[in-house]
């Protein structure tokens, strides 16, 4: 499972700052992943890229690959109407462009998210449009994955029917936390939707810095071990929801792909992003004791 980054984490630092510009440039942002996070991936939205022309993307591909943090998703945060008569053009050829845009910037996945009521007549209309796109993702090798939201893809059991009647091998799911975590049993959420995922959004908000825990002095050790532990800080703890068993679910599964910390809490992105990290990395190393 590998560990990534949501560029929308930190993008205040992308934003005009007067006249001096952005704190950190687009193209810089690979190299902020990997140096400062410590991470080794990212996740991109297409509002971050308005108006960007292919050179800019050929020229973030190339940063990325230079820096070792690939950019292996691309999400369109705007929910596509596939299902709502002519508005169902617009989404298809607008998921068309992101499949485009991922292919162009490297990734191995594009994700959206659909519009669309919970009827067998949206059902259906949705699988033709879905269709449509995905001879599109196939020819250039994308995995185009749906992120579910309210509506038709409201719950786990109509996301995988509406992935088995699409059909073909690059169609899947963009579970994430947030979503698990309404549902009221994160765990099966998960497991139903995570063997269809190639990435999963860990969506965070909210950590305390853990109480460091106190040595026991009758019990044995060396100075050198008593020392270590004083010394040691346990990892922030996530208080929004529990991520442990988020993190049980998609293990559970033997998923294999990316684990995207998408911090949505508030104050400064980038101690988020470093807070969820760690406090992944703690539940991921219990887990596996």
């Amino acid at each position: 499972m590998l560990l990534t980054c949501t560029v929308s984490s930190f993008a205040s630092l992308l934003e005009p700052r007067g006249r001096a510009g952005p704190k950190l440039g687009l193209s810089d942002v690979p190299a902020y992943i990997k140096n400062e996070l410590g991470l080794h991936g990212m996740s991109l939205s297409t509002d971050l890229l308005s108006g960007a022309s292919r050179k800019v993307l050929e020229n973030l591909r190339d940063r990325a690959d230079k820096a070792g943090c690939a950019c292996l998703l691309l999400v369109e945060p705007a929910p596509q109407a596939m299902a709502d008569g002519a508005r169902s053009e617009a989404a298809i050829d607008r998921t068309g462009r992101v499949v485009q845009a991922a292919h162009v910037l490297g990734c191995n996945s594009a994700a959206i998210s659909i519009e669309a009521a919970d009827t067998e007549e949206a059902f259906d209309d949705t699988v033709d449009a879905m269709r449509r796109v995905m001879e599109k993702a196939e020819q250039l090798d994308i995995n185009l994955l749906i992120n579910p939201r309210d509506g038709l893809t409201s719950e786990p059991d109509r996301v995988t029917d509406l992935i088995k009647k699409i059909g073909g091998f690059r169609v899947g799911t963009l579970p994430d936390f947030d979503a698990a975590a309404a549902s009221g049993d994160p765990e099966q959420y998960l497991r139903r939707l995570t063997p269809y995922a190639s990435a999963v959004l860990a969506t965070l908000h909210e950590f305390a810095e853990a109480e460091p825990s106190e040595p026991d002095p009758d019990a044995p050790g060396s100075l050198e071990d008593l020392a270590e532990m004083l010394m040691s800080t346990e990892a922030p703890v996530h208080t929004t929801f529990d991520i442990v068993p988020m993190l049980r679910a998609v293990s559970s599964v033997g998923f294999e792909g990316t684990l995207s910390i998408d911090y949505r809490g508030e104050g400064d992105g980038t101690l988020g992003v470093l807070h969820g990290r760690d406090a992944l990395e703690a539940g991921l190393e219990a887990l596996a004791e």
